[in-house]
């Protein structure tokens, strides 16, 4: 084993903390919807609007608007306000990094990609 790969075994030797666990796993429980997922995403690429992510990804805006409170709460979404009206995007790199790698997983899953690190 590397120098390298010993240190990065050693961080999965012992449990996180559990309050850590349980934001953790909130955050997966929100990514199981696709309609969280294909939201979250747009919002990783840019701010949006309720109304413009509803018209991109084809639904109501009640709707959109739910899913967009369930994932402030769980913390992978920020709110900004523009007067009136609401204004969202990704919480920052860990988000991002989060989807992209579940996204690509899910590609090598699909496609039988050999998986790699």
């Amino acid at each position: 084993m590397y120098a390298h790969e010993d240190s990065a075994a050693e961080m999965w030797r012992d449990l996180p903390d559990p309050d850590h666990v349980e934001a953790a796993a909130t955050a997966f429980r929100m990514l199981s919807d696709p309609t969280r997922v294909r939201m979250l995403w747009l919002l990783c690429g840019s701010e949006h609007d309720v109304t413009s992510l509803a018209n991109k990804i084809g639904a109501a805006r009640p709707a959109v608007s739910q899913h967009l409170a369930k994932l402030r709460l769980a913390g992978l979404v920020s709110l900004r306000r523009e007067g009136r009206r609401a204004v969202y995007a990704a919480r920052g790199g860990h988000v991002r990094r989060l989807l992209a790698e579940a996204v690509e997983a899910a590609d090598h899953h699909l496609t039988g990609t050999a998986d790699h690190d």
